[in-house]
């Protein structure tokens, strides 16, 4: 365990010296090898580890990624709020539910709360400051909706946790399902409860006739029939999960043409945008996947399988102390790097344990989504901020604290109630 917990700390002392996550990761886990065995079995480990990377199943990422942005650049967000808007933009508060409800709907059709946490903001802002909205309250609504794009299914979280623990990517994706569902409702009432408290924060907007609220559904059917086909064809075993991906990406392609929202130029943009953040990810995946190398070889996660059996603690006290460490390394750490980096070690145990894996998996999203709105490193904080300079960080904060709330009561949920999260996929069959 030495080993491992001085690789830990040479791998933040070197993330606080600013160097980039993927090589800080790999060169850690390279020299650990070395250190360990010898820098032949250290070199050809490493080759293993890359080379294991470019399979097949991992395709499943950058089709998600470029149907992500393929569905944006066709302007699906602002259907989904408009349609929200139609039915409950009338009521206190309805354009902060309204955001809640297009955040959920755009995370089905685009899997990265980064992505979604952008585009809501460019649709919903605009609309909430011209009613009066507070924007402490409008941007945290819009910083916790976004939460929901790696949630509810598809996610390019859980296809990342999936491949690493061997788990079924359309389990988990049903797994998600639910609590993502779940999220969204405590993020509404939320939302309910804190114009209840002071109305100021939220005013109604205008109410909408029957004949604007079918007209707004109508314009949402591209986005119903893109889930439909994507989701229905993966869990009614027509295709895979890198089918599915592919399916997506040129669905939204479809879309996005049929609109007329692209042209050679867009698309190339489009094409690019996805490349760089693809090339990111497979990047700290296989620093990840060197690092993990090393952090197996070494008998830590033996040594933390035998120590917990040892203290006779029940699983689920377990799983609550890795929730919280979970949320400690939140205030910290980005997600991914939490997930590539605590997964080899949680997961042995957890499965020692006898817990459902799949139930696991869903908490340490939805945990993870905590770390995204909270402070310091709350990234969905700071990609809004990006986009709207004319907020202060602070302001956000302030906003998202009863989103975090919820989160926190969701989190209590599912921890009682794990048929929450695997009830879906076990009816399924997967």
């Amino acid at each position: 365990m030495t080993e491992t917990l001085l690789g830990f700390a040479a791998l933040f002392a070197l993330m606080v010296l600013r160097v980039p996550l993927a090589f800080a990761m790999g060169v850690v886990g390279l020299l650990g090898m070395a250190l360990l065995r010898s820098w032949p079995a250290a070199l050809a480990s490493t080759v293993t580890e890359i080379l294991d990377i470019a399979k097949y199943t991992l395709s499943v990422i950058p089709l998600f990624i470029l149907m992500g942005h393929l569905v944006t650049k066709a302007g699906m967000s602002r259907e989904l709020f408009r349609a929200s808007y139609a039915f409950v933009g009338h009521r206190r508060g309805g354009l902060a539910l309204s955001t809640i409800a297009a955040s959920a709907g755009f995370g089905a059709i685009c899997g990265s709360s980064l992505a979604t946490v952008a585009t809501m903001a460019k649709v919903a802002m605009p609309e909430m400051r011209r009613y009066g909205y507070a924007d402490s309250f409008a941007a945290g609504t819009v910083a916790a909706g976004g939460t929901l794009g790696i949630l509810i299914p598809p996610s390019v979280i859980m296809v990342i946790y999936g491949i690493m623990t061997e788990q079924s990517i359309g389990a988990l994706f049903a797994a998600g399902l639910l609590p993502g569902l779940l999220a969204t409702a405590l993020y509404m009432i939320a939302a309910s409860l804190v114009t209840l408290r002071s109305p100021e924060l939220g005013p109604p907007g205008e109410r909408s006739s029957w004949r604007e609220r079918g007209r707004a559904l109508r314009d949402i059917w591209a986005v119903l029939a893109l889930f439909g086909v994507v989701m229905g064809g993966l869990y009614g075993g027509l295709f895979t999960a890198t089918e599915a991906a592919g399916v997506g990406a040129a669905g939204g392609l479809c879309f996005a043409l049929a609109r007329r929202a692209l042209t050679w130029q867009s698309l190339l943009v489009v094409a690019g945008e996805s490349g760089r953040t693809s090339a990111m990810l497979f990047s700290i995946l296989i620093g990840a996947s060197i690092f993990s190398n090393f952090v197996n070889y070494t008998s830590m996660p033996a040594d933390l399988r035998d120590w917990i059996s040892g203290l006779g603690l029940s699983p689920m006290f377990v799983v609550v102390g890795i929730c919280l460490i979970y949320l400690v390394l939140g205030t910290a750490m980005e997600e991914l790097s939490m997930i590539l980096l605590t997964v080899p070690i949680f997961f042995p145990l957890v499965t020692h344990l006898g817990l459902d894996p799949i139930w696991f998996g869903v908490l340490i999203v939805c945990v993870v989504e905590i770390g995204m709105i909270s402070p310091p490193m709350g990234m969905n904080v700071f990609v809004l901020r990006s986009v709207l300079p004319d907020v202060h960080t602070n302001t956000i904060w302030r906003g998202v604290a009863p989103f975090v709330a919820a989160d926190v009561v969701r989190m209590a949920i599912l921890l009682a109630f794990p048929i929450i999260s695997i009830w879906l996929p076990r009816t399924l069959g997967l």
